[in-house]
Order: C-alpha cells, then structure tokens, then sequence
C-alpha cells in the first residue's frame, strides 16, 4: 500500500555524497492518488467535463485539399479532404488547467506552429469531413481529460484511507509504548521493590 514518489535533488548535492546524480525515493504511506493535484485545478476541470459537449469545439481554421484513396473520379475532381487546424492559445482559452497543460502531448500537436491539426477524408463531403475533424477533437480532449485528471474519490476508499491511517497510528503507538516498556525493565525503573 506504499505508493513510491521520486524527489529530484540538487545534481551537484547528489554527486557530493553518493559520486553520480541519481533520483531519490521516498514513500509516502497511504496517500490518495489525487491529494498530489491541486483541489480547485480539479474541480475546474471536473465541472468543465460535465458540461463539455461536441459543439463547445471551437471553429478553428479549415482548408481542403484533394483527398486520396477509394472514391472514383470525385476523389480526383473535388477537395473534400478537411484539414483544420487549432491554435493552442485559442483553444486552450475554454479549457481548465490539467487539460491546457497537456495539449502539446497530444498525437494531434504540431510543434511547427504550435497548433492541433486534425485531417479527416473518410467520407466524400468536405462538410462531413469537417465535422469529422470537430469529432476527433472532442473526443482527443475528452481522452485527455481522462489520462491526466483522476476520478473523484468514492466516500468508501476516503473512509478505507482514514481507518488505515488510524490502525497505523495504533500501532505505532503500541509499539512505542513497548519499545519503552522494555527500555524501562532494562534500567531497573519498571520494577517495584
């Protein structure tokens, strides 16, 4: 029930004392996995995901281009291929935190102008393929939302974290009190005479 947590020191602290820079782990024992974020970050981003739907996606700027693969001759003739590009500033105004913050990881991400660029040419109508685009986006905002924001915490596991807590306090209570017990029979001061 240990749950491990990598503290990086000083490089030239680390190489004084053990000759090469390393990571330092301390455990840290019984600890919720959400107590590491910050509580308001998380209810931004919680209430954000409850009333997030598909046409919350902003715009962004689409161009067409001529598509490739099955479709006969309207492949060859028209540009149904969607490209629609969204810039991180823009997109990242409607978003919380934990979300803003793990945009540029996304499959979608081009580091060349700091954008979202999703393209779509499934279907034979640029407008399809646009709202393709609005789709994909949502669903990679929603894919993020889930990888990097936990979910609530049930009252169950909160009341299991507390009773752990307590036994463990016990505990370590007890054997204190034995620990001096038997440090107090080893002077002699434990004993009436």
């Amino acid at each position: 029930m240990l749950r491990l947590v990598c503290r990086e020191f000083n490089v030239s602290l680390v190489s004084k004392f053990f000759g090469k820079p390393s990571n330092l782990v301390r455990a840290i024992r019984y600890q919720a996995y959400d107590a590491a974020f910050d509580r308001d970050d998380l209810a931004e981003a919680r209430r954000w995901h409850a009333s997030f739907e598909e046409e919350d996606v902003p715009k962004g700027r689409t161009g067409y281009s001529r598509s490739s693969g099955p479709g006969g001759q309207n492949v060859n003739k028209t540009e149904s291929k969607a490209i629609t590009v969204w810039s991180v500033e823009d997109l990242s105004r409607g978003l919380p935190k934990l979300v803003r913050l793990a945009l540029r990881s996304s499959r979608y991400y081009t580091k060349g102008n700091d954008s979202i660029t999703i393209q779509a040419q499934t279907h034979r109508r640029r407008s399809t393929n646009t709202d393709d685009n609005h789709r994909k986006l949502a669903e990679e905002l929603r894919k993020i939302y889930k990888d990097r924001v936990p979910e609530a915490t049930s009252s169950v596991k909160v009341k299991k974290c507390e009773d752990l807590e307590k036994s463990f306090r016990e505990w370590r209570l007890g054997s204190k009190k034995q620990q001096g017990a038997k440090k107090a029979s080893r002077k002699g001061k434990g004993h009436d005479e």
